[in-house]
């Protein structure tokens, strides 16, 4: 199976410069818990979640003006859409995260695969040990 099949396509994006107000918006509208922050061609420049604005904006007591480019992770994990799926779960594993952004040929985001798209998808004890490799305690944490 590749990631192309499991995948989210063409997944709401933003810029490095929107304020983590607009990135949360964007993420409620979506119903979705993390966005790729992209350039001006498209390309993925970082990725930033839920968890980024609460413990990296808010719980310092930063402003909602706050920008994206403050408290997004920039260690963005790219994967391609013909990758294999288990190729793709390997790499989430060794960098314990539980998204990857998608790119095309032009290195430009064009889709999203989460941990639970590969749960819907894979089978049990593939899902099991990605959720067990990428939870392991973090060697540190932000809260």
């Amino acid at each position: 199976m590749q990631v192309h099949e499991i995948m989210t396509s063409n997944p709401t994006c933003c810029g490095a410069d929107a304020t983590i107000q607009d990135a949360a918006k964007l993420m409620a509208d979506g119903s979705v818990g993390s966005i790729p922050v992209i350039n001006d061609t498209g390309e993925p420049v970082g990725i930033v979640t839920d968890r980024d604005i609460c413990c990296g904006a808010v719980a310092q007591g930063k402003g909602a003006e706050t920008k994206v480019s403050e408290v997004m992770s920039k260690d963005v994990l790219t994967t391609s859409p013909e990758e294999d799926v288990e190729g793709c779960c390997d790499k989430m594993e060794e960098k314990q995260v539980r998204r990857a952004v998608v790119t095309d040929a032009d290195g430009k985001c064009c889709g999203m695969v989460a941990q639970a798209d590969v749960a819907r998808a894979a089978s049990g004890p593939e899902t099991a040990e990605l959720v067990q490799e990428v939870s392991r305690p973090a060697k540190s944490g932000c809260c």
